[in-house]
């Protein structure tokens, strides 16, 4: 079934992604050529791999872009719990890297089912909350059944272990749950909650522990556990203004780890300087902000969740990666969309952009313009205040007045 074809793709949202996968495809060749031909002799190992991927990642955006976003809603539960049960067999039957169990394997193929995990988790959110509708910010209606669905996947992904998949299903989950119009105070005890639980699961952790040793002085262990982070912050502060050119950065000569997937955004800086950084953080802040605007004007509360949900999807991963790149919070293993290679992480990040583009066609273009989005929350505002007004004594007095002509 098809969304109504008078309506177009929000062109502006498909440009800015675009350019992020074209600037993707640059930087993974120059950040994977050393390596590539050190360890399978071809400097375009990973170049090739990465191209194919985002084919097949592009076609599946048309195609969901061209779905109605309704669908979702009817495949929304069989979808979640394909996904819970991934997530339970990877830990089984699951390769270990780096010493995390997070692969499955398919023949020749592996993927990460904590990608799969991501775009489900919105889905399945955008869709319950639609169900509950005004009673989301109710106890037991809401709240619990949010940390519940909430804590299966997240749960399932933190054993692998991966934290920063973890922190990406939390932040989008909350995100939602706040805008589908959650309960502050249910919400707040929430974060004091998974705040204390985090600091325990942190102190209990020893890797996890000199990740916060190393986040708070790198210097002070350049030549262990704050390696990866000094090399990271040396490219950044050697690319200067410009850069040191496109192929001409040093530190993927085997000083920086994960160059071309963790620490691409590394590469970036050190290649193309502060100007090619600011770029590609325009970019996504021009993404967030189209998403942001496309569920603001959905037409109904199924398309502004999932339009909330994918936009976040992409906002908080992209934040945590420049974040942990340029020190600014503890190490995590988290890749940039659309930029980092890896075959699952660009499947999950244009499929997410596949569902905007299909809310965004059901959406009146002029609607989507920064004054009609200034108009609509002037007029939420102005409606919330007459509400309140109405609902004191005082208040419905004066109304009634006005009614009156007096």
């Amino acid at each position: 079934m098809s969304v109504p074809a008078r309506r177009v793709f929000d062109m502006v949202l498909l440009l800015a992604v675009l350019l992020l996968v074209a600037v993707g495809i640059g930087m993974v060749f120059s950040a994977s050529f050393v390596v590539a031909h050190k360890y399978f002799g071809d400097g375009a190992y990973f170049l090739v791999r990465h191209v194919l991927w985002v084919v097949v990642g592009v076609a599946v955006m048309a195609l969901v872009a061209r779905l109605d976003y309704h669908l979702w809603q009817r495949i929304a539960t069989p979808f979640y719990l394909a996904s819970l049960i991934l997530l339970a067999l990877v830990l089984v039957f699951g390769t270990s890297t780096y010493g995390a169990t997070r692969w499955l394997s398919l023949g020749p193929l592996s993927f990460q089912p904590s990608e799969v995990a991501k775009v489900a988790m919105v889905v399945y959110l955008a869709s319950w909350v639609t169900r509950v509708g005004g009673n989301v910010n109710k106890l037991t209606v809401g709240t619990i059944p949010f940390a519940i669905i909430l804590a299966l996947s997240a749960g399932l992904v933190l054993v692998q272990p991966d934290l920063g998949t973890t922190a990406v299903l939390v932040l989008t989950a909350a995100t939602v749950f706040f805008v589908a119009g959650a309960n502050v105070v249910h919400a707040l005890l929430g974060a004091a909650l998974g705040t204390v639980l985090l600091v325990n699961l942190v102190l209990s952790s020893g890797y996890r522990a000199d990740r916060i040793e190393a986040f708070r002085d790198p210097w002070a262990h350049s030549t262990g556990v704050g390696w990866q982070t000094t090399q990271a912050l040396t490219a950044l502060g050697s690319g200067g203004l410009s850069g040191l050119g496109l192929g001409a950065g040093r530190k993927k000569y085997d000083y920086l780890p994960n160059a071309h997937t963790d620490s691409i955004f590394a590469v970036v800086g050190e290649e193309t300087g502060f100007l090619g950084a600011t770029l590609v953080l325009g970019l996504f802040v021009l993404l967030c902000w189209r998403g942001l605007f496309i569920a603001v004007a959905a037409q109904d509360p199924l398309g502004r969740a999932l339009a909330a949900g994918a936009t976040c999807l992409i906002g908080w991963q992209a934040l945590i990666n420049m974040a942990v790149v340029s020190n600014v919070v503890p190490n995590t293993g988290v890749p940039l969309p659309f930029l980092s290679y890896g075959g699952s992480a660009m499947l999950t990040s244009l499929t997410a952009v596949g569902i905007l583009l299909s809310v965004s066609r059901s959406v009146d273009p002029q609607h989507l313009s920064w004054l009609a989005i200034l108009r609509g929350w002037r007029t939420t505002v102005r409606t919330k205040r007459r509400e309140r007004v109405g609902r004191a004594p005082q208040g419905r007095r004066r109304l009634a007045e006005r009614a009156a002509g007096r």
